[in-house]
Formats: C-alpha cells, structure tokens, sequence
C-alpha cells in the first residue's frame, strides 16, 4: 500500500526540501503570510523530486520513453554533431516534461554508453523544436546489444538550469535504469535510425520507463518482420 501510495524522493531533491521547509519555518515565526507560502513551495518540491517505481518492459528490441512528459516533435532531424553519428537525419521524438512531470530520467534502451557529451547553451522554451539545438545539453549515446546506436539527449529548459548525470562513457546500462534528473522544466530527445518503427503519436502522454517508444522487430505494414 505505502509503495502505491508514497513514491520515494530523488536523493537530489532533499537539499532544496530542507532550504525551504527552514525557511517556511523562519517565515512562520516572521511573517505568517510568508510562512503558508513557503510551506506550499516545500510541500511542491516533495511533489516535484519524485521518483516512482516503474515496471519496463523487457521484450527484445523495445525502446521506452526516457522521461515522462508529452510528445511535442516527431519528425527526421541530425542527431547532435558531438556524438560524430553523422549527419543523416533519423526520426527524432522530443518529449517534454512540464513542472508537474515526474524529472527523474531513464535510460531508454539497454546497453554500453559509447560516448557523453555536454554542451553549454541558452535556456528557450524546451517545447519548441529550436531548444534541441541552442539549449544546454547533455547527449548520450547508447549502443545497444543488437540493432543501431540510438542517441538521448537531456536539454535544458526555459526554467531548468541543471542537468544531473552520473553516467561515465563505457557504462553498461540497464533499460529503464535511471540515468539521471534534470531541474526544473525540460526536454528529452530521442533519435532511433531504421530499423527501428516509432510506435507514438505526436501529443501522446508519455509515462517514463514503461510507454514503448519504438521497436526493433516490429513487423512493418505488410505484416513481415523486420530482420536484425
């Protein structure tokens, strides 16, 4: 019952928990007013540095969203030139997460982490489909156990101002396996060349860890399955 109902906290999280109830505490003995806002704020950042269980799908040859959020950009595009995947463009699903979506991020594929590669830049509205390319940013890229390296891109947005990652390039990774949190408003992009066939819509809700994005070994429209 406690796990259904109580989702623990990302241990990022207590830090700006504990800034705010103090100061809610200091506001109260100050000014009451002060204080109930304060107490609002604490009781938000609980809310906000969730992290929930989750149950991944194992099929082989699964991609699962990364993060939770709703789908904003679902068309081709390069991946980011510092993962040197070349210059091709595959089909990109950009998902971006609102202040009410869960932050924690999840590793999409299984697999090696070839490469990470963080990049400065500005903070626009993540939900428009420039923030991929002019936002801060932290690209990785993941080479499954079959099928093509795929790309995830944690992207800084309007209100976000930090990316956690504590990934190492040569990493083997799990899929659904957390990989990170970014603060506090964001975006996440994932790039999956052929053969993999996207299985979302554009304005899909997303739900990180356990909705499908694509698969590998998806049988294509005239019902034949894709080989390896």
């Amino acid at each position: 019952m406690l796990r259904r109902t109580f989702a623990p906290i990302h241990p990022d999280g207590w830090k700006f928990i504990a800034l705010a109830a103090v100061a809610a505490l200091i506001l109260f003995l100050l000014w009451r007013p002060a204080g109930w806002a304060l107490l609002i704020l604490t009781l938000w950042l609980f809310y906000f540095f969730r992290d929930p269980w989750r149950v991944t799908p194992l099929r082989p040859g699964l991609v699962v969203s990364p993060a939770d959020g709703t789908i904003v950009a679902l068309a081709p595009a390069p991946p980011p030139p510092e993962l040197d995947m070349g210059s091709e463009p595959v089909p990109r699903i950009g998902i971006f997460l609102d202040l009410f979506d869960v932050h924690v991020t999840r590793a999409p594929v299984g697999g090696r982490l070839v490469a990470r590669h963080y990049t400065k830049g500005r903070f626009v509205n993540a939900s428009l489909d420039k923030a991929s390319l002019d936002n801060e940013r932290l690209a990785l890229r993941i080479a499954p156990g079959e099928g093509p390296e795929i790309a995830c891109v944690l992207i800084a947005g309007l209100v976000a101002r930090r990316i956690v990652c504590p990934l190492y390039a040569g990493q083997l990774l799990a899929i659904g396996e957390r990989i990170g949190l970014i603060r506090f408003g964001s975006r996440v992009d994932v790039y999956l060349p052929p053969p993999y066939r996207l299985l979302v819509a554009l304005g899909q809700r997303m739900v990180g860890g356990e909705t499908v994005l694509a698969e590998r070994l998806a049988a294509p429209p005239g019902g034949d399955t894709i080989s390896h």
